[in-house]
């Protein structure tokens, strides 16, 4: 396959307009699109291909009631870090999707997977925890490619939520992600627009 300028276009404009999506309608996501953005994940690159991202679809309304109570006990104490403009900016940003996001994902990273035999890890064991984060973008550009929007949920305790889901010891909570359409499009990131924290480039450093 040779890829040609109509192809590198697409693809920056797909990077361009994924953001963290924090408002959602309820609607439905097709079990076809589904099955599509799973498959998309398996697409991602990972060490030895060890392949260690566990993804729990979260259905349940008790289970994703427990997630909503974890964060918003959690964004209690975060926002106790905060003061005076800033924290009145925090109490008004819109941090969740939980409320409204028809799919709910918990990822999970297995860190001691049988696949991969081991194969890139030993001296670097992280770069399972790297796995999973390549794998959730590449689940994040072909959700935006589906015109979904996707937002994660940072703010919420590994370790709670390890328990909540009673996952295997080896296996460490990576991210929460909400998944659905979004009321609103727009190719701007949320924290930019409301004057959080704008865009800041990162050029290469040569040595």
């Amino acid at each position: 396959m040779q890829f040609d300028e109509g192809h590198r276009n697409t693809l920056a404009l797909i990077a361009q307009w994924r953001r963290d999506v924090r408002h959602f309608l309820t609607d439905p996501v097709d079990d076809g699109i589904l099955m599509r953005l799973q498959a998309a994940m398996g697409y991602a690159p990972s060490v030895g291909n060890a392949r260690p991202w566990q993804v729990i679809r979260v259905s349940d309304a008790g289970l994703r009631a427990q997630v909503r109570a974890e964060f918003l006990a959690c964004n209690a104490d975060a926002a106790q870090a905060y003061s005076g403009d800033q924290r009145a900016a925090y109490d008004a940003l819109k941090l969740a999707g939980l409320d409204r996001a028809p799919v709910q994902l918990a990822v999970f990273t297995d860190t001691n997977p049988g696949q991969g035999h081991g194969l890139g890890r030993q001296t670097q064991p992280e770069a399972l925890q790297q796995s999973t984060a390549m794998a959730i973008h590449q689940l994040w550009l072909a959700a935006r490619a589906e015109n979904l929007g996707l937002g994660m949920v940072s703010i919420l305790r590994p370790t709670a939520i390890e328990a909540l889901f009673d996952v295997p010891q080896a296996w460490v909570f990576s991210a929460y992600l909400c998944i659905g359409w979004p009321e609103s499009r727009d190719d701007t990131p949320l924290l930019h627009r409301v004057g959080w924290q704008e865009n800041t480039d990162h050029p290469w450093t040569l040595r």
